[in-house]
């Protein structure tokens, strides 16, 4: 009977660690479009750099869909009253999805060109150069959305 006891305890530890290795099942496409994106941070060789980002953009939700369509929802706050509430654009994913371009720059000093550095069911991570009004010529900045 302990023998028993003891495989079935074995036999459940071994699935529950697979369980829990077991990588998402979800394509790039599906995990990027799942829902709505919100600004978390920015980072720059290690350092704070949302500064440099307008505080207007970072309020603003990104949604990916499918068919390689999205909006970004200007917020709150908008850097511009005129400004759409929301602005259409188109995207794909680029390098053997290791890159994501879309059409329209997400902050201002910025290219619609990012490298994924993670994309998870929760959180994207985009790496991108920043070219700031003032101060050295591009940053490479690194930063973080959420769900």
């Amino acid at each position: 009977m302990k023998s028993i006891l003891k495989i079935t305890i074995i036999l459940i530890s071994v699935a529950l660690v697979f369980q829990a290795c077991k990588k998402s099942s979800k394509s790039k496409t599906e995990l990027l479009t799942q829902s709505a994106w919100k600004f978390k941070s920015a980072t720059a060789n290690g350092m704070d750099a949302s500064l440099y980002l307008d505080e207007c953009q970072k309020d603003n939700t990104i949604t990916f869909v499918s068919s390689g369509t999205g909006n970004v929802d200007e917020g709150a706050s908008k850097c511009d009253p005129g400004d759409p509430q929301t602005i259409p654009f188109n995207w794909n994913f680029a390098n053997n999805e290791t890159g994501l371009h879309a059409s329209i720059p997400f902050f201002s000093g910025t290219s619609g060109d990012f490298s994924i550095k993670s994309l998870t069911e929760t959180q994207l991570v985009v790496k991108f150069p920043f070219t700031p009004p003032v101060g050295p010529a591009v940053i490479d900045i690194e930063a973080t959305f959420i769900h």
